[in-house]
């Protein structure tokens, strides 16, 4: 019994032992697994903290980038805003430079005339002063040594004062017309030289518009289109006006470039032939047109080349001596008028033992300018110039054409014979649309203006109508009332007479001694 006590306690010993060791293994387990699980869970905690430290710091870097990326976008708009600011505000300062400049210096031209004006009437009154003191003293002699009566020694005097006055009033008029011509010499120059170039052709209905016959009238509404849409599509691919109106069998063509209305001219003509009048038949014809025509000008530069004997021209220039054909100034045409001068360059030339093929050539192209100086700016002796410096031509041949209307400086005899045979050219009788009738005409009218002056002894006019020469007689005119005598010529042919152009008048007065040695 005792025994089985003691194999009981021993056994609860032993079990209570077990299970206190097994609770241990246990709970070391349990406490290792948590320990892995813990460090397991910590090692992804610091894998995703890792991730997300990651993550963000991209982000921060892609935002830094963006927010960097639109700074320096801001920043180089902003940079190219002020330098358009600065650009607009320098220009605008150079322009309130300029404008200073120009306010300054009419301000001092006002005080100058200012000046002169005060200096002219202050001239004027004291000569005004001398003269009242002179008829004073004239009247005082004239009382005491005279037996005039008051009347007649009035008449007398005003007589002498009359004299003395038209003399001092000639003088102020030449010496005012220096003082104009000094102060408006370059911007007449300026003016005249780009009017009368560019304006030389006579923007008159005649020299501005072609007519085209027509079979029949029924063709105006085939030319006119549904609508309009013909005539709407060959004005825009010519360039010119078409007029139809009331003149039976016949349209006309209405522009000022020659060559458009030449080429409007030809393919009108060409759809009125071939019946068929529609918007792409129209294009299709005016380009046709527009070929065939360049092949045109090109014989038409080649055959007066060939006619002066001028070889070894640029094709461009070739094209444009064409182009003359098609170019009045005053109603002559520039080719033949270019044509001419050739020769008569050509022939003086000769006489002076020059080189006549440089001449002829100067002569021939000339005018060159004029082929578009329509379309350039400048004048056509200029335009000319810098036309055949670009294809290569001489600096004799350039120099004739730029200085033939005086505009530069001659280098050389070739542009004196340029100037000469170009005045020749344009003032034979005839030659710029005027009849020998109205021609002669127009010479007796400018010498009998000139003529029914006092004192005018003869007058020659001279250059065809440029210009007219008046002698008067020294012993009623004296060398002071000349200037005055030219001024109320050009008056009186102003109010009188219609002309192209300028007359100039040159008033001469010559005193003759004779004698005889026996």
């Amino acid at each position: 019994m005792v025994n089985t006590i003691v194999y009981v306690l021993s056994g609860v010993v032993v079990g209570l032992f077990l299970g206190w060791w097994l609770g241990r293994v246990i709970e070391k387990s349990k406490l290792k697994k948590s320990k892995e699980d813990a460090e397991k869970i910590l090692k992804e905690a610091k894998f995703k903290t890792e991730e997300i430290r990651r993550k963000a710091e991209l982000d921060g870097k892609e935002l830094l980038y963006k927010l960097r990326v639109d700074f320096e976008k801001q920043n180089s708009s902003k940079k190219e805003d002020l330098r358009q600011l600065e650009k607009r505000l320098l220009q605008r300062e150079e322009n309130l430079d300029k404008r200073l400049g120009f306010i300054e210096s009419k301000e001092r031209e006002l005080r100058r005339s200012e000046e002169n004006i005060k200096k002219v009437f202050q001239e004027v009154e004291n000569k005004n002063q001398s003269l009242n003191n002179l008829i004073e003293e004239e009247k005082e002699k004239l009382k005491r040594i005279s037996s005039l009566t008051p009347h007649e020694a009035r008449e007398l005097l005003l007589k002498r004062y009359e004299e003395e006055l038209r003399g001092e009033k000639a003088k102020m008029v030449r010496e005012m017309e220096e003082t104009i011509k000094e102060e408006a010499d370059e911007k007449a120059k300026e003016i005249v030289s780009q009017a009368i170039q560019r304006c030389a052709v006579e923007h008159t209905t005649e020299s501005t518009v072609s007519v085209v016959s027509l079979p029949n009238d029924e063709l105006k509404g085939r030319i006119i289109g549904r609508e309009g849409r013909n005539i709407r599509m060959f004005e825009m691919a010519t360039g010119v006006d078409l007029i139809i109106d009331d003149t039976p069998e016949a349209v006309s063509i209405s522009g000022f470039d020659p060559i458009r209305r030449e080429i409007a001219r030809l393919s009108l003509e060409k759809l009125v032939q071939d019946g068929r009048i529609h918007p792409a038949r129209i294009e299709e014809i005016v380009e046709k047109t527009k070929q065939e025509f360049d092949k045109k000008l090109v014989e038409e530069g080649k055959t007066v080349a060939f006619d002066v004997g001028i070889h070894n021209l640029h094709p461009e220039v070739i094209k444009l001596l064409g182009k003359l054909k098609y170019r009045t100034s005053f109603g002559q045409n520039a080719l033949q008028h270019s044509k001419e001068v050739s020769i008569i360059m050509g022939i003086l030339a000769s006489e002076l033992d020059l080189d006549t093929r440089i001449a002829k050539r100067a002569g021939l192209l000339h005018d060159i300018g004029k082929a578009i100086d329509h379309q350039v700016e400048g004048t056509h002796a200029q335009i000319g110039a810098d036309l055949l410096r670009k294809y290569g031509e001489g600096e004799l041949v350039i120099n004739a054409a730029e200085a033939h209307h005086e505009e530069a400086e001659f280098k050389s005899l070739f542009s004196l014979l340029a100037l000469v045979a170009d005045a020749i050219s344009a003032s034979r009788p005839g030659a710029r649309r005027e009849t020998l009738e109205t021609y002669v005409k127009r010479l007796k009218q400018l010498e009998s203006t000139a003529n029914s002056f006092e004192g005018v002894d003869k007058s020659f006019a001279i250059q065809a109508g440029r210009e007219i020469r008046v002698i008067v007689q020294p012993g009623k005119v004296n060398d002071g009332e000349i200037s005055l005598l030219a001024h109320e010529i050009k008056k009186k042919l102003e109010q009188e007479l219609d002309y192209p152009g300028n007359i100039k008048i040159t008033v001469i007065r010559e005193t003759r001694a004779v004698d005889y040695a026996k």
